[in-house]
């Protein structure tokens, strides 16, 4: 009953954090985040204590790559079809260091966390930020919908 409240907590917040605009959207996203995976993986007080410091700084370390180095990357994608060779060698490799970057941060997540949680729990934080990332993708397309065609 207690993950039922929670989840509906979660959807109504998401829903009031969808019609805000940019950071305190991302705020209250990253606020139910974190709810919903407390939850999930069942945190001990002493787990959560160590657990949400090394979270936060793998959040940060992916957030720095999309928001610099990928963000830079598809923007160079879209504004440059026509690009040479030579340009899409140079941005193939940036693209492959930021996706190594990213792949690196998740393994250095999974090695430090080790040391906090169990194996099994670090399997469930995998399930969780998909089943939250699946929710809030859904929610997303509702209100798409419910928006309807933007003109």
């Amino acid at each position: 009953m207690k993950k039922l409240i929670l989840l509906a907590l979660t959807l109504t917040y998401l829903t009031a954090s969808f019609a805000q605009g940019g950071e305190k959207m991302r705020e209250r996203i990253k606020a139910q985040k974190v709810a919903f995976i407390t939850d999930k993986l069942d945190l001990t007080p002493k787990e959560a204590t160590k657990f949400w410091p090394v979270y936060n700084a793998f959040e940060d370390r992916v957030e720095a790559v999309r928001t610099g180095d990928l963000r830079t990357i598809k923007t160079k994608m879209r504004q440059n079809p026509d690009m040479s060779n030579n340009e899409a060698d140079k941005l193939l490799e940036d693209l492959i260091k930021a996706e190594d970057e990213m792949y690196q941060a998740k393994v250095d997540l999974m090695n430090n966390l080790k040391g906090v949680i169990s194996s099994k729990k670090i399997i469930r934080l995998k399930r969780a930020e998909d089943e939250f990332n699946q929710k809030l993708l859904e929610r997303l397309r509702e209100m798409r919908q419910k928006r309807g065609p933007r003109d």
